[in-house]
């Protein structure tokens, strides 16, 4: 089955993940589950640490936190197997959003090449 990336967008908070509310945090636990219900699988997912801990990197020039100014941040991402995009989109859709949203990008299969 095709792979894509769920990059999850949020509006930054000074704890990070800490200051997720409990019910939300669930809905994340449950998310592997609900997508296997509907014929889809998750195979990672990483929260992001605040991007005030983030470095960015510029050809020479090395910074502190992120390079763009943003009222929402990547919060985390998740892969995940889908039919089609169609079918990601759908799964996408399961994702437990606070206030931001998600991005689905399909992933390049170097082994096709």
């Amino acid at each position: 089955m095709p792979q894509y990336a769920v990059f999850m967008y949020e509006q930054e908070t000074p704890g990070g993940v800490a200051d997720i509310p409990p019910e939300v945090m669930a809905a994340h636990e449950a998310l592997p589950d609900r997508v296997a219900e509907q014929g889809g699988r998750i195979y990672a997912g990483l929260a992001f640490e605040p991007t005030s801990t983030s470095t960015s990197l510029r050809g020479d020039l090395v910074t502190d936190g992120p390079f763009i100014e943003s009222k929402e941040a990547i919060a985390g991402i998740f892969l995940l197997e889908a039919r089609d995009l169609d079918h990601a989109l759908e799964l996408a859709r399961l994702t437990p959003i606070v206030a931001g949203g998600v991005e689905v990008r399909p992933l390049f299969d170097f082994q096709v090449v």
